[in-house]
């Protein structure tokens, strides 16, 4: 295993290749302008597989990049300086605390295989650390800074007090993770491309602001993530930690919205967006979605470990569902089978409101209580009245026409994922059936 750091480096190199010639290479198609989510990337990817626990092939398209530069941050007006990672390494992980098997969770060597945490040497946890490189130092420009993207690309969106954020999916296929303090609020926003998965956390935990990595692992097909204060591993679609000292605590999730990139600029048209230009030299990033993957995943051919018995089979793995969590209960709403719907739900006591885009793709959820009533909607994404006052509403919670012109409902965190994902953070989680 001594050389194994130099195998991993010289092999990351050589599997930075065109999406394409990796895609023709294992008999895929790329599937044009990115709007699946069912991205795979450098970030979860390995070699060719013949049973359902083993690796799957690269697809992103990352030219090798240069040590980070020590280009300054721009900050924007009402911004502060995003979290710079400690100098030194984090601590190693304490694995005599966890909530699950070491054996459960798996390191991606990159090579067509995975190593498995109850066996991985140090220095392989060591070499493989941020081998997808995380963004700990965001840069952003404005909306002009997205027109390279396809109006159909997938991005994040994120409100804060000052200005609101798109975190393109092209670019978080090869990164996954971004630290950032967005008016004062210690962000952390992070995408799975197994597991389709973007959700906005809170960085702060017992009152103590982490910084995160990642640590190239997986656990039930999931990023594994690590901070740079414990060395705790936590798992990305439950928010989770599961091995190391702050194993049982779980990071709080943000609202945030995923939607098309197109949807975002006509609701948020002075919104700021990721910049390509991170200070990783020349990189292109992704070339759309790999065809495919969904329909094996249904098939239970998983690329990582999954533990099949576990599996929810309520709906297939591959359905997109956005969750919604007030009070310490989550509840999932499928979002192709309720396209375009408008739905007055209560969740930990809360009246809620989901809407889901036609189409599909998107769901926002908001509070239902407003000026200290509680307000019920009817109509489909596009045409969204409340029955009180009759005031029209947009996607983004914007009353836009009525008596309530101008106020805006309370957003509540959401998560955006496969079906398999979180059915496995979140055993048994109540389901939305009309």
């Amino acid at each position: 295993m001594q050389n194994l750091h130099r195998i991993i480096v010289k092999t990351l190199r050589v599997m930075q290749q065109s999406a394409a010639a990796t895609a023709r290479r294992w008999g895929f198609k790329l599937a044009a302008g990115g709007a699946v989510i069912a991205l795979l990337a450098v970030a979860c990817s390995g070699g060719d597989r013949t049973d359902p626990n083993t690796a799957t092939p690269a697809v992103a398209a990352e030219e090798p990049a240069a040590a980070p530069t020590a280009v300054p941050l721009e900050a924007a007006p009402g911004e502060a300086a995003a979290p710079r990672p400690p100098s030194g390494p984090p601590p190693p992980v304490d694995v005599t605390i966890r909530s699950v098997p070491l054996s459960d969770v798996v390191f991606d060597t990159f090579r067509g295989g995975f190593i498995r945490l109850s066996e991985a040497p140090a220095d392989a946890i060591v070499s493989l650390r941020d081998a997808i490189r995380p963004i700990y130092t965001p840069r952003y420009e404005g909306p002009e800074g997205g027109d390279w993207l396809d109006p159909d690309d997938m991005v994040i969106g994120y409100v804060g007090e000052n200005a609101t954020y798109a975190y393109p999916v092209r670019m978080l296929n090869a990164h996954e993770i971004v630290n950032d303090e967005i008016d004062g609020v210690p962000v952390l926003v992070t995408y799975c491309p197994l597991c389709g998965s973007g959700i906005v956390f809170h960085r702060v935990v017992d009152g103590r602001e982490l910084v995160f990595g990642n640590t190239s692992a997986l656990f039930e097909n999931d990023l594994v993530m690590y901070d740079h204060q414990t060395g705790t591993y936590w798992f990305q679609s439950g928010g989770e930690a599961i091995v190391g000292t702050l194993t049982g605590r779980r990071l709080d999730v943000l609202p945030s919205a995923m939607m098309r990139w197109r949807d975002w600029l006509k609701l948020r048209p002075d919104t700021r967006v990721l910049a390509r230009d991170q200070g990783f030299g020349r990189t292109r990033y992704g070339a759309g979605a790999l065809e495919g993957y969904s329909e094996r995943i249904d098939r239970l051919q998983f690329p990582f470990p999954v533990s099949l018995e576990k599996l929810d089979d309520r709906l297939r793995p591959s359905a997109v569902v956005i969750s919604v969590r007030f009070a310490g209960e989550e509840k999932a709403y499928p979002l192709a089978e309720l396209s375009g719907a408008v739905i007055n739900d209560e969740i930990g006591g809360e009246p809620v409101v989901v809407v889901v885009q036609t189409g599909g793709l998107s769901g926002q959820a908001f509070s239902r209580r407003h000026n200290g009533e509680t307000l019920t909607f009817e109509g489909q994404s596009g045409d969204v009245r409340d029955r009180e006052t009759g005031s029209r509403w947009d996607f983004a919670g914007r009353a836009v026409e009525g008596p309530l012109a101008g106020q805006e409902l309370s957003q509540l965190p959401t998560r955006r994922a496969f079906w398999f994902s979180l059915s496995l953070a979140f055993p048994g989680i109540a389901l939305y059936e009309r």
